[in-house]
């Protein structure tokens, strides 16, 4: 039976497994969840993740949820070349320390910056006011730059000469405010210049398919208020 995962490219945890599956020449069935019309939140998916969450994976009767622990399973069952999750010890551990970090850190940063700049004004219709966006962007700013101080320092990328999982969960969560709007690689020159190497090491073409919804997400239709008072409750767990 075919791998099946279950995603929504408009979440960046999805985007990374998604790229990372493509990359690998990983062959799989594409389960798509809509998260803006609440899919997730249905009996059915509830079948497949009682979380009601995404990325889901199934392989066969194994059902797996939590996208870091999606892709290490990949990468151990798949056998991918040793850069994404290198057998060196330390090297490893810089992988795990990052993915680690980043959950309560960037991840939550990122997600605000994306609420508060376009999804809660274009998709809910409800404005933010305008200190609290202020505050929202710069702790973003904090993070990227710990980011860039403390994991990308002056090598290619975080863990070292190659792209990692690390790279690949980070640059996934920094295209979510860069799909707000938001000028994250200014004034971050290194960050930049990574940014860049990881859109090379993934493939242009690649990279552009797993973002592109993001990158219109300030197309959004709003949302019907039934849908609205689904999801926001678990908007408002994930961003406050």
């Amino acid at each position: 039976m075919v791998l099946e995962l279950y995603l929504d490219l408009i979440s960046q945890p999805c985007r990374a497994v998604y790229i990372f599956a493509k990359k690998n020449g990983i062959p799989f069935q594409m389960q798509s969840v809509d998260l803006r019309k609440g899919e997730h939140l249905s009996d059915a998916f509830a079948l497949v993740n009682p979380m009601k969450r995404v990325p889901a994976m199934k392989d066969d009767d194994f059902a797996l949820s939590e996208s870091v622990a999606i892709l290490l399973y990949l990468t151990h069952k798949y056998k991918v070349p040793d850069h994404w999750y290198p057998q060196d010890l330390q090297a490893r551990a810089r992988v795990d320390e990052y993915m680690a970090w980043q959950h309560t850190t960037l991840r939550k940063s990122c997600l605000r910056a994306l609420w508060h700049k376009v999804m809660f004004p274009v998709f809910l219709g409800e404005q933010v006011p305008s200190e609290r966006l202020a505050a929202t962007l710069a702790e973003l700013d904090v993070n990227l730059k710990m980011l860039e101080d403390k994991f990308l320092q002056d090598k290619a990328f975080l863990v070292g000469p190659h792209i990692s999982l690390a790279d690949l969960v980070a640059i996934t969560e920094l295209m979510h405010p860069v799909g707000g709007g938001c000028p994250v690689f200014e004034g971050h020159p290194r960050l930049a210049a990574w940014y860049r190497r990881v859109k090379a090491a993934v493939g242009e073409d690649l990279f552009q398919e797993a973002h592109e919804v993001i990158l219109k997400v300030k197309d959004s239709p709003p949302v019907n208020p039934i849908i609205k008072q689904k999801i926001m409750p678990r908007v408002l767990t994930l961003i406050q």
